[in-house]
């Protein structure tokens, strides 16, 4: 080698850092239509984001503080490392069975003053950028403190926006707050303060003006680390993220993150799209996590009817339960769902029969629980069992004895890491009792259908039990039809429970809340609305007011399935997915107005089909008819307002 040669590249490796730290890093999605550039921006580490070419997200924050320093501002950077991510796997409970996962990976490895390394791992794919942090200490340290993060998500100045605000803690029903339960914003300008004014919870949707959409949100939360949320937005745009509030839980437990080292946080999550289709077919909470234990068994998805969705509190009684389980096998449903109060309404001996009853109607049972009985004022029994690990084995060792296949587990209200082990706990020991679990009144799941190969699905939404509270709920459903399938269903298994076919939703429908919404809207939820075990709200009258065909449909619509395809629609206007089992498709059209509408629709994968069609009349009831698809794979859908339609190939 010369001289010449030996002196430059001297004065590269001398000189290279130095001008690396200067310069911006750049990583692009396998198809090149994602950009983003991390850089030093001010000594401080920042990120953008341009989706074919435009800004998606300007630069925002990056970085930790922990306690053994800062690594959000004066970093050293020290080294970029490419890879090709190319990943293939199943799914057996979500919205798509097999995925083939292709992502650019930049680790991005900065040092602080005391030369510990923050790796910043950036995964982009071509619909999705998603990061993560790991620390790694110079000297022995064998734990470590996330005390804060800097991150942050700087939006452009037109963008608005459709999420929902974070409740602040011990509020609403018996202290039981927070839970995302709360109402979606809708098309709201940025700097608009929350309407408790301590930010928004996960997955958070946005209109990037006439560019697109962006879906924020997180994957990868376990009992490691605490569950984040997007904090209240400034002038400029930008939502920092935060933990969670002090006085959640009745105060118990840490907000920050108490880790061991090495420690990699969980992985934030930005989907971007020029249209809503990315957002509802990614993937990304489930390509950054792996299955953290094996299954007992194979665990059963299907459908499960429900008493007290609209039968309330008195149906928790025997003889009720002999109706609904009469009901689930005329459907040739998979489940029951008994509700709370069962331990003092119909009591363990009586529910050892019930369970034996319903086996021999071949439908199995799920049985409710109080998460706790003491950070809120839930009276509902059974409690106290859930969240200590004797009581909560002897008890499950009773379940798995006398048949019991599921629980649903009610009223968390909090997203500490102490809460978030409780949640992964409950998983870990309900595996060993061969238990598939639902929580209710809790916090979104994050990659959780993969993570824990026995959870099944989560509430973390305004459900349909509102339908029942309040009059304004039910004039809201056709509307919130056309936000759920964009915002909080993409990202996780959501439990609604929809398809409430009584005029009135009580018992003699004679009282209650009064239903606008046409029957053939009802049926649609049942594909619009993803969740692997489906609570219907179905009655016994049901079955003897409902023509043939629609007692058809609910015997055989699946509740998983092998792919999910956005048609179209935005919030507010109308939603329409097109999901696959087998060889099957499901189209699910809702209308979110009052007013008619009719649409055409490009339906590529029924191209040349002959299918089934249900519709609207002019009563509101459902009709059927055959239907055959042109050869361009176009079909045109008339919807009456606050309609639906569903169209079934054969």
């Amino acid at each position: 080698m010369s001289q010449k040669i030996i002196f430059t590249t001297l004065i590269y490796l001398i000189l290279a850092p130095l001008l690396w730290s200067q310069m911006p890093i750049s990583a692009s999605s396998p198809d090149g239509q994602i950009q983003v550039c991390i850089e030093l921006f001010e000594a401080k580490p920042v990120y953008s984001i341009q989706l074919n070419g435009k800004q998606f997200l300007e630069r925002s924050p990056l970085g930790l503080k922990t306690s053994i320093g800062d690594f959000a501002q004066d970093l050293a950077f020290k080294k970029s490392i490419s890879n090709f991510i190319s990943e293939s796997y199943q799914l057996s409970k979500s919205k798509v069975s097999q995925v083939d996962y292709l992502a650019n990976e930049r680790i991005v490895k900065f040092t602080n003053a005391n030369d510990d390394t923050l790796s910043m791992i950036f995964r982009i794919s071509n619909n999705d950028v998603a990061f993560s942090y790991k620390i790694v200490a110079k000297d022995r340290n064998t734990k470590v403190k996330i005390l804060a993060e800097a991150t942050g998500f700087n939006l452009p100045d037109d963008v608005t926006s459709f999420i929902t605000p974070q409740a602040l803690p011990m509020s609403g029903w018996e202290q039981t707050k927070p839970s995302y339960e709360e109402e979606y914003t809708f098309n709201e300008a940025l700097g608009t303060p929350s309407q408790y004014g301590v930010g928004y919870t996960f997955p958070a949707l946005f209109k990037n003006a006439e560019k697109g959409w962006i879906l924020i949100s997180e994957t990868g939360v376990d009992g490691s680390y605490p569950g984040a949320r997007l904090g209240e937005s400034d002038d400029a745009g930008l939502f920092p993220l935060v933990f969670p509030q002090e006085g959640e839980n009745n105060s118990i437990g840490e907000i920050y993150a108490a880790m061991a080292m090495p420690a990699q946080t969980p992985w934030r999550t930005i989907t971007l799209g020029r249209s809503l289709k990315p957002i509802v077919e990614s993937t990304v909470v489930f390509d950054l996590v792996e299955q953290k234990y094996a299954p007992t068994q194979e665990y059963k998805m299907g459908r499960a009817t429900w008493s007290w969705i609209v039968w309330q509190d008195n149906s928790i009684n025997y003889e009720d339960q002999v109706e609904y389980i009469d009901l689930a096998a005329s459907l040739n449903f998979e489940y029951v769902l008994i509700d709370n109060w069962w331990d003092a309404t119909i009591g363990r001996d009586k529910m050892e029969d019930l369970v034996a009853y319903a086996q021999s109607k071949n439908v199995d049972v799920l049985l409710w629980y109080n998460s706790n009985g003491f950070w809120n004022n839930a009276p509902q029994t059974p409690q106290d069992l859930m969240n200590t690990a004797y009581k909560r084995q002897q008890e499950m060792a009773w379940l798995q004895k006398i048949g019991v296949k599921g629980l649903k587990i009610d009223f968390f209200g909090g997203d500490k890491q102490v809460m978030m082990q409780l949640y992964e706990d409950i998983l870990t020991d309900a595996n060993n009792y061969g238990l598939a679990i639902t929580f209710h009144g809790c916090t979104l799941p994050r990659g959780w259908e993969k993570m824990y190969p026995n959870f099944v699905t989560s509430e973390a939404v305004r459900a349909s039990e509102n339908l029942i509270f309040t009059q304004d709920a039910l004039d809201k459903h056709a509307y919130y039809s056309t936000i759920l399938p964009f915002t909080r269903n993409p990202v996780a298994a959501m439990d609604f429970a929809p398809v409430f076919l009584n005029k009135r939703l009580s018992k003699d429908q004679k009282q209650g809340t009064l239903r606008s919404t046409s029957e053939a809207f009802e049926l649609a939820t049942a594909v619009l609305y993803f969740s692997p075990i489906q609570h219907f709200g179905l009655t016994p009258n049901n079955l003897k007011e409902q023509p043939e065909f629609v007692i058809d449909f609910l015997k055989k619509v699946p509740t998983v399935w092998d792919e999910t395809i956005y048609i179209g629609g935005e919030p507010g206007d109308y939603a329409a997915l097109a999901r696959r089992k087998g060889a099957v498709w499901y189209l699910a059209v809702t209308n979110g107005e009052k007013k008619d509408k009719t649409l055409e629709l490009n339906l590529p994968m029924f191209k040349g089909a002959k299918a089934t069609l249900i519709y609207d009349t002019k009563d509101r009831t459902a009709a059927t008819k055959p239907a055959t698809i042109n050869k361009n794979g176009t079909f045109t859908i008339k919807l009456y307002g606050e309609g639906g339609a569903l169209l079934i190939t054969k």
